[in-house]
């Protein structure tokens, strides 16, 4: 085996990935997501309402009023979209998934910062609160 530090930092991260695969719910929450990326109509319907939100918001920014027609055949069409299953899941998912994220990056990058192993107590005064895993 290669005993550089770039080889160890190499299984270091794949151990962090390895535990995350096996924390419970992972599968699920993987499952999830997969069913999003595999359905191509829910993926356009995101699409879809992203544009809409987009084209509202450029109208606004322009001083043309948007009207409250524009803004509930909007609110209908997200609401149409959000309530199936797939994007339930999904929603939920990327909720999950940034748990984990907001654990992971904020802690690597301390490392980076300090260049040392960060501690509960350099978190503290930061923007963030018990939810965040890091106090």
């Amino acid at each position: 085996m290669n005993s550089s530090p770039q080889a160890l930092v190499e299984q270091k991260t794949l151990e962090l990935c390895q535990a995350i695969v096996q924390m419970p719910g992972f599968g699920a929450t993987h499952q999830k997501m997969q069913a999003f990326l595999e359905d191509e109509l829910i993926k356009f319907e995101f699409q879809m309402v992203n544009n809409r939100v987009q084209l509202l918001t450029e109208k606004q920014a322009a001083g043309i009023t948007v009207t409250p027609e524009e803004i509930a055949e909007l609110e209908a069409y997200r609401d149409a979209t959000l309530s199936k299953d797939v994007a339930k899941g999904f929603i939920a998912a990327q909720a999950e998934l940034e748990v984990i994220q907001k654990l992971i990056y904020p802690m690597l990058n301390k490392t980076f910062d300090l260049g040392r192993v960060p501690v509960p107590d350099d978190f503290l005064g930061e923007n963030c609160d018990s939810s965040c895993g890091l106090h």
